[in-house]
This record gives structure tokens, sequence and C-alpha cells, in this order.
């Protein structure tokens, strides 16, 4: 299994909008930057990730999983630009947030840490794990 960390600013996308779209899930669509839209071709259904809240709450907020592999991003006709399709899976218990993750030792290498403007990124196991714990949150 992989593990990802998905970004958004909660006054476009927020961790409600994404729980009301229920096990249908939605398009992690607009993503304009190649990195970030290689990580997306690796995922596979079943893969899990953060949902982080950007802008000013900058903490990790819930547990969302791959529904549907990269495919076309439905908000271009430009054939470069492709997707996955999220849904929620539970909220974290306590919201860990970016001062927290930056704090702690064991996450000094995370993608988030390094790379922190990337909004798709990939995410170690034991970095997994640890945020889930500092969240008091299931990692699985």
């Amino acid at each position: 299994m992989g593990y990802w960390l998905f970004k958004s600013e909660p006054s476009t996308w927020s961790w409600q909008d994404q729980q009301a779209k229920g096990d249908a899930g939605e398009e992690w669509d607009g993503v304009r930057n190649y990195q970030a839209r290689n990580f997306m071709r690796q995922m596979q259904i079943g893969d899990r990730g953060f949902f982080y809240h950007s802008q000013k709450e900058k903490s990790v907020v819930g547990i969302v999983e791959v529904c549907a592999e990269a495919h076309p991003d439905s908000t271009t006709d430009d054939d470069r630009w492709d997707c996955v399709d999220i849904r929620a899976v539970r909220s974290f218990v306590k919201p860990v947030s970016l001062a927290q993750i930056k704090s702690d030792p064991r996450l000094s290498d995370m993608a988030l840490v390094k790379s922190s403007r990337l909004s798709v990124q990939p995410v170690t196991e034991n970095e997994w794990r640890v945020v889930c714990a500092l969240g008091d949150t299931d990692p699985d």
C-alpha cells in the first residue's frame, strides 16, 4: 500500500466537502504540477492519504483512500493532466499541525517539511504511523 498527502485550501475544498461526497469520492482535479501529477499516476486503488488543510490551518485533518486510479482530469482538455479520485475514510481525532510535524525529529525528512508547496506528495509508512499517532488516529 502507498501513502500520500493531499493538500487543499479549505476555502476551495475542505475536509467537510470531501466527507460529503461519501463512498463515491471525488476527483482530485486541478493539479497543474508535473511532479504532483506523476505521483498521482503511481497511486493504486486502496492507497491511503492524509487530507491536509493549507492556508491558515496548516494541519492534517483526515484520512482518504484512492478509489480510482489516474485518469484524465475532467477540468481540462489538455491531455497532459491526470488525477485520481479519493474518498474520505475518517477524521483525525486531533488535527496534526505543520508546527507539530516540523518539531518532531522523526518527521524531519517528510516531504511536507522539505517540499511544503507541493500539493500531492508521498509519505513513508513510518511517517504515516507517526502522524497518525500524533493525532490519536488509527493508522489502518
